[in-house]
């Protein structure tokens, strides 16, 4: 073979062996390269918007907006003032109901299991529907348009210790339906087993138990459904002491639970109060039970 003929062969050998050895390492190592420093795509997090829309939705109303009406941890009273997007959600509903009387509004108010309920009302989302209500009557609406329901939910959505909007409100026309008998038979069973509050020696201070709040839940129900219908709260007293000032303890007593009572739900003009001290007793007046028993006012419909 000639030197000429080797030369060419070393020359085409040493290119294949160099395209072989660029393939085999630095095109992988370009490969790893291009994958683990490229940069990567991350997505966005989603951030859910904090904020419950205030809802008007029914047959000839519809409004919304983002803000709404707000209440405190544990509390049924509405913060105030109420933005002005929501006065004007709540104007539109005062022209719809003044221009459609046959027109009813549920308003559901909420709560979460973990907050304390201490009102009058069943449940804390009850006593937010209803001061949802008497907001809205305090704006020129009719009383009689608007029922009440309470829940108790899981959570809700929040701003550091505000509710935002716990509330929702159904439209319905009213149903003409309901006969007086009906109310009647929820006026008997109201006085049948009528609310009774008791109270300590000489004070006038109270706390309601679940089953005295569903009694004041039925009584509102019925003033709500029943225009002309009235409250009656008559104080009672043991015997301790002279008639007089017994006649007087149980009058204070009946104005004590007029005034707690109208805090709760049920308009003090609606209510009327009277004392009989100590001339109706129901417990023995001879033991420290009895005595007990008869400090009380009887709440029924008169």
């Amino acid at each position: 073979m000639s030197k000429k003929v080797s030369y060419l062969l070393g020359i085409a050998i040493t290119i294949i062996l160099g395209t072989f050895l660029y393939l085999k390492f630095c095109c992988n190592c370009c490969d790893k390269t291009t994958t683990d420093d490229a940069p990567k795509i991350v997505s966005p997090a989603v951030q859910e918007p904090n904020f419950v829309p205030f809802v008007l939705n029914g047959s000839g109303i519809e409004y919304q907006t983002h803000d709404n009406l707000k209440f405190l941890k544990n509390s049924a009273i509405l913060v105030m003032p109420v933005s002005d997007s929501v006065t004007t959600g709540i104007e539109k509903l005062k022209a719809f109901l003044s221009s459609n009387p046959k027109q009813k509004v549920t308003i559901t108010g909420y709560a979460t299991s973990d907050e304390k309920n201490t009102t009058t009302f069943e449940n804390l989302g009850l006593a937010r529907a209803n001061d949802v209500k008497n907001y809205f009557v305090s704006k020129g609406m009719s009383e009689n348009q608007f029922n009440t329901k309470g829940e108790i939910i899981d959570k809700w959505k929040m701003n550091a210790d505000t509710l935002l909007g716990p509330a929702n409100y159904s439209f319905e026309a009213i149903d003409s339906t309901a006969t007086t008998d009906e109310w009647s038979a929820l006026r008997d069973k109201i006085n049948a087993d009528p609310l009774i509050l008791h109270f300590n020696t000489n004070q006038s201070r109270l706390t309601l138990s679940d089953a005295e709040k569903e009694k004041i839940t039925a009584i509102t129900q019925y003033l709500e459904h029943v225009k002309v219908a009235v409250v009656l709260a008559v104080g009672h007293s043991d015997n301790v002491g002279n008639r007089d000032s017994n006649i007087i303890l149980g009058q204070k007593r009946a104005d004590f639970s007029k005034n707690y009572l109208s805090k709760n739900g049920i308009d003090a003009a609606r209510i009327e109060t009277q004392s009989k001290g100590p001339d109706d007793p129901i417990g023995d007046n001879n033991t420290s039970e009895g005595k007990a028993e008869n400090r009380r006012t009887v709440i029924t419909i008169k």
